[in-house]
Parts: structure tokens; C-alpha cells; sequence
């Protein structure tokens, strides 16, 4: 209202509206600008979180998740993530990695285990507990291994397949709810001389 110009600044601007245009960004130039990143921090052993926002319709699941032959991060992140463990085998065989996920969503206040949708407890909302080590948690949250990419994209698509979903006049399918996805990454090592057992475990939040 005071005609003050006000000047922004932001780390990445992507213009996505025709594919012919030089300017297009497509799903593979945003996941190198923003989720490499996120694993590289992950392989040091760091928690780290991806947190879309937005309004409704503005590209988050889409950005996140992606649809069809348009992976979105995630499922851009676990692909480069297996591809490294297979290569990893080669350069270090004394490192052993395993994989584990979860997914649950935010809907009208209460936490929904999307991986196990029948879940009793899901009607009321999972607990938000906290441990004084490790940190927040949800109490009775399905955690799965994940052994590979195929297997993740099963599990993903099982999980997609549960989110509170409702048309809106600027999305005909727009999710109405949050969701997490979660990656626990832990690397498992063995010191030769003194065959210590060390774990580097990372936690990755990626959130829709």
C-alpha cells in the first residue's frame, strides 16, 4: 500500500511452462540443482530435509513426487542412491549399507501411517513421541526395508495410493494432506585392527 519496492532473493527460479522454450527446467535439472545435495549429505552421515511449499495446484507432488515418466525428486534421489551402494560395493566391500523407509501424512491435525493404511491407529492419529537420543519419532510408524529401486517404486506407489486425495478448482487430485517420506541410511563398517562395528546413520526427510 506505501508503493515501497520490495526486492527478493532466492537461491534457484525455474520457468517450466513450454518444453520447446530454452528456458525450460525439467524434473532432471531441478533434482541436480536441489537433491544432490540432499545425498551428499546424507553419504556424511547428516540428517537432512526437503520441504516443499505451496498452494494448491502450485507443483509440489509433482516437484516431490512426480507423475508418469516425470520422476520427481524422490524417487530421483532413491534411484542415484542405490546406483552409488552398487558402486560403493566395488571401491569399499567393507562397508554394508541397508535402506529403510516410511511414509506418513499431516491430514486435519492427525498423523496416518501410509504404509499401513489399516492401521487402527491411524483413525485417531499416531503418536508424536520424542527420544532423548535420537529425537522426535512416531509411535507405531511401518518402517520397511528397501532393498533396491524396484522395490522402492512398489512401496511408493502403495503409499501414493493411500494419501487423502480431493478435487479443488485449481487441482482435480490435489493432496490434501502433508507428507513424509523417510529415509533412514545407515552404513555399516568394520575397523580392521580393532573390529570395532561403526554405524554412520542419516535420516532423510523429504516432504510434500
Amino acid at each position: 500500500e506505501s508503493g515501497e519496492e520490495k526486492k527478493y532473493t532466492f537461491d534457484y527460479s525455474y520457468w517450466s511452462h513450454d518444453v520447446q522454450d530454452p528456458h525450460f527446467a525439467d524434473q532432471k535439472k531441478v533434482f541436480d540443482d536441489l537433491g544432490v545435495s540432499v545425498l551428499e549429505n546424507a553419504w556424511k552421515g547428516y540428517n537432512v530435509s526437503l520441504f516443499a511449499y505451496g498452494q494448491t495446484g502450485s507443483g509440489k507432488s509433482y516437484s516431490m513426487v512426480g507423475y508418469g515418466p516425470d520422476r520427481g525428486i524422490i524417487p530421483c534421489a532413491c534411484e542415484e542412491m542405490f546406483l552409488r551402494i552398487e558402486q560403493n560395493k566395488d571401491e569399499d566391500p567393507d562397508v554394508k549399507f541397508t535402506v529403510e523407509a516410511s511414509m506418513l501424512e499431516i491430514y486435519m491435525e492427525k498423523v496416518r501411517d501410509l504404509f499401513n493404511p489399516k492401521n487402527p491407529a491411524n483413525e485417531k492419529g499416531l503418536r508424536l513421541r520424542e527420544n532423548p537420543v535420537t529425537g522426535p519419532y512416531i509411535e507405531d510408524l511401518k518402517s520397511v526395508p528397501v532393498a533396491n529401486y524396484a522395490n522402492f517404486n512398489s512401496i511408493i506407489e502403495e503409499g501414493s495410493s493411500a494419501r487423502t486425495v480431493a478435487s479443488t478448482q485449481m487441482n482435480a487430485t490435489s493432496s490434501r494432506a502433508h507428507t513424509i517420506f523417510t529415509i533412514i541410511l545407515t552404513q555399516t563398517s568394520t575397523n580392521a585392527e580393532t573390529m570395532k562395528v561403526m554405524d554412520k546413520v542419516a535420516k532423510i526427510s523429504l516432504v510434500d
